[in-house]
């Protein structure tokens, strides 16, 4: 597949990055600084501003697929959206953020007593994201969001789906390594399960 990368040089993206090109698929790299994209066969770094709409679809026209991997306080990824619809791309991916998940029925991990002040400033717009593009009815949309600890790790292949609950493993540890998210994501590239719906990925 030809896939748009957004966010191509962060910790996640980077790691996405890998996954596809492993796969084989054509990976479109886009970043605001494109000296920082891992180079290598099949990846074709493209500079580009998120609110550059016109731009940004004229770089996502042809492909079959966009992945959005960034900061959700610091890009407002309805530019996107509007540029996939201008460039006639229909499936979107998300990385998304573990706040919105639920810890029990209705209850989300963002409004529980004591969530940190410091990560609500990026894990509350994420959420608000998602809000938002749970409206959207015109994309073939998927938001996955990790487990709330995600950091470097083994590519084990070896994890758990679910959906819009908090998954934790037996220890009751809620954790997935960067790797191992990058798999569920090209999977669902690959395998679309999650039609306009947020999932989750955990141990």
């Amino acid at each position: 597949m030809k896939i748009a990368l957004i966010g191509a040089t962060g910790n996640i993206g980077a790691k996405i990055l890998k996954e596809a090109v492993g796969r084989n698929h054509q990976v479109t790299a886009i970043a605001r600084d494109i000296s920082k994209v891992e180079k290598g066969e099949g990846v074709t770094p493209a500079a580009c501003d998120l609110s550059d709409e016109d731009k940004l679809a004229d770089v996502l026209r042809g492909h079959d697929a966009v992945i959005v991997s960034v900061k959700y306080n610091q890009c407002n990824v309805d530019h996107v959206y509007e540029a996939c619809r201008k460039a006639g791309v229909k499936r979107v991916l998300l990385v998304g953020g573990a706040a919105s998940l639920e810890v029990e029925p209705g209850v989300r991990l963002l409004d529980t007593p004591g969530f940190p002040d410091e990560i609500k400033a990026e894990a509350a717009p994420a959420a608000d994201a998602l809000d938002r593009l749970r409206k959207v009815e015109d994309l073939d949309w998927s938001y996955l969001s990790p487990s709330i600890i995600i950091a470097p790790g083994e590519r084990t292949g070896k994890f758990r789906l679910g959906g819009d609950e908090l998954l934790k493993d037996a220890n009751g540890d809620s954790r997935i390594s960067q790797e191992d998210f990058a798999i569920a994501m090209v999977d669902e590239l690959e395998k679309p399960a999650h039609i306009r719906q947020r999932f989750t990925v955990g141990y």
